[in-house]
């Protein structure tokens, strides 16, 4: 039998956030992380075009030897997992997973909250999508969710504008408009994978009595937890604590920008993705 890597994918930096903590409780197993930074950022673009992508990423860890895909990527995980598990596995790859990092919040994120109401600070695109008012309704039918798209958090975390005084501005502008929407939230979601870059500066305008949430330890916990349930699926993961890092992008500079997210320094591979992968266009 075959064995690979975990592949972990997002569309830029952001899910080495959640890699990082992923390999602190998983460390024993092999990783592969893939950032499509040349095609980067995905949080506008429309619903047929990051299927489309996702897809063509998804392909290439399978190609990599992965058995299982994380989408460490919330707008990836909000438009285009559910129609790759449920159109394109079962046809391409039905041996392999592939699984988002929405569910898991979902399923715990309400133990969180005392008064009912969380906020949700995410990209344009999963907020359009809806998928977190969805999933937490699922599990959580009396939490009252507020979303607050947050269009100039990426490009300025990814351009290293965040540390400037300017970007204070946008910081509190969406933090502003999110408890505008309700003085009673008391828990709040950082949605994309980018954010927990932005915790403190977050901590200095809505202080110490709302709780911040990154999915990073959450998405770790139910990985391992999902491991332990499908030994079918454990079992073709290898165990050499191997992590391999690519990009479609210039290596130099994800290498750059990278250790600000995964916490340690990066060398990446450049790949490219081949964009000849089409299978059925996706129901909305």
């Amino acid at each position: 039998m075959s064995v690979g890597p975990i592949g972990v994918f997002d569309s830029g930096y952001g899910g080495l956030t959640i890699l990082r903590e992923i390999i602190k409780v998983l460390p024993e197993y092999d990783y592969i992380y893939l950032g499509d930074n040349a095609r980067a950022p995905y949080g506008q673009r429309s619903f047929d075009t990051i299927y489309q992508y996702t897809l063509e990423c998804a392909q290439w860890f399978f190609k990599q030897g992965s058995p299982l895909v994380i989408l460490a990527c919330n707008t990836a995980s909000a438009k285009a997992l559910k129609n790759i598990q449920r159109l394109a596995l079962p046809l391409m790859e039905p041996d392999k997973r592939v699984l988002g990092v929405i569910r898991p919040t979902a399923e715990v994120i309400g133990h969180y909250t005392h008064t009912n109401e969380i906020g949700i600070l995410a990209t344009t695109g999963t907020v359009l999508s809806e998928s977190y008012l969805i999933e937490i309704k699922r599990s959580f039918p009396n939490v009252k969710v507020i979303q607050q798209a947050c269009p100039m958090w990426v490009p300025m975390i990814e351009s290293n504008e965040f540390r400037n005084e300017g970007a204070d501005y946008f910081i509190k502008k969406y933090l502003d408009q999110l408890l505008a929407g309700s003085r009673m939230i008391d828990t709040i979601l950082l949605a994309c994978t980018h954010y927990p870059i932005l915790t403190q500066k977050i901590k200095e305008y809505i202080g110490e009595d709302i709780t911040i949430l990154s999915q990073g330890p959450i998405v770790a916990r139910s990985l391992k937890n999902y491991l332990e349930r499908h030994p079918e699926i454990e079992k073709k993961v290898s165990k050499n604590s191997k992590v391999h890092f690519y990009t479609t992008d210039a290596e130099n500079d994800f290498d750059t920008h990278a250790s600000l997210f995964f916490g340690q320094n990066v060398t990446a591979q450049h790949t490219e993705i081949d964009h000849t992968i089409h299978f059925r266009t996706p129901v909305k």
